[in-house]
């Protein structure tokens, strides 16, 4: 199976949302067709301007300032249709939206969302970063461990929120490389007012290329996805 790959650099989010919505409806026109059987979907990878968006089960009390002081920072606000609560993209953040086919790809909606989790793992593992799961939260985080084992100090890396339809995908995840982490601080990120949020460049006290991480990511996902690049 082959998957397309674009960087689409910096975009706007109500751009980007409409391209997406447009690749969908391409994908989902494609699944009758014998010719395009062995076409999987594309890959996107962007990076956004300041937004906030909210997913379907979202509660808007997680957002904890004002439209007013909104358009003040210069960032925007959207409802959007995928799961999961609220969450933040900007610079230094590598935004994934893959719009596959999973049925073509022998995969469950379970499974595809797994694997996202874990080509983020893979990634951030390859920076000396130890992430994981965390039960009843999807996305990666990475906690600190006692000596005894036990968990403290959850932070999320990456928020993952995905929405599927007639087993074609849309949006995906969000990886904080370089993120500016102030911005999180005016929500509840994924509704969540006990757990705080993190970037590679926090976990390594250093400067990371962007540009690096998306080809390593880019690599991972599609090797888990069991798929080949067009």
């Amino acid at each position: 199976m082959k998957v397309g790959y674009r960087d689409l650099g910096t975009m706007a989010y109500k751009e980007c949302w409409e391209y997406q919505q447009q690749l969908f409806d391409e994908v989902l026109a494609r699944q009758k067709d014998e010719s395009a059987r062995e076409d999987g979907g594309t890959i996107l990878f962007v990076e956004h301007n300041p937004v906030y968006t909210l997913g379907r089960s979202g509660n808007e009390s997680n957002m904890l300032i004002n439209e007013q002081y909104l358009k003040v920072l210069g960032a925007e606000f959207f409802h959007i249709d995928r799961g999961g609560d609220i969450t933040f993209h900007g610079p230094g953040q590598i935004v994934g939206y893959p719009i596959l086919d999973i049925a073509k790809l022998g995969i469950g909606v379970r499974r595809y969302v797994e694997i996202l989790e874990q080509a983020v793992i893979d990634t951030v593992s390859c920076y000396g970063i130890r992430a994981e799961r965390l039960d009843g939260a999807t996305g990666v985080w990475i906690c600190d461990r006692d000596e005894n084992g036990e968990a403290h100090n959850w932070r999320k890396i990456c928020a993952i929120g995905v929405r599927a339809s007639h087993f074609v995908t849309m949006h995906g995840f969000a990886l904080n490389v370089a993120t500016e982490l102030r911005w999180f601080s005016m929500i509840n990120p994924c509704g969540f007012i006990d757990k705080g949020v993190t970037s590679i460049e926090k976990e390594c006290g250093k400067s990371i290329d962007i540009e690096q991480v998306k080809g390593i990511l880019l690599e991972k996902l599609v090797a888990l996805l069991g798929a080949e690049l067009k």
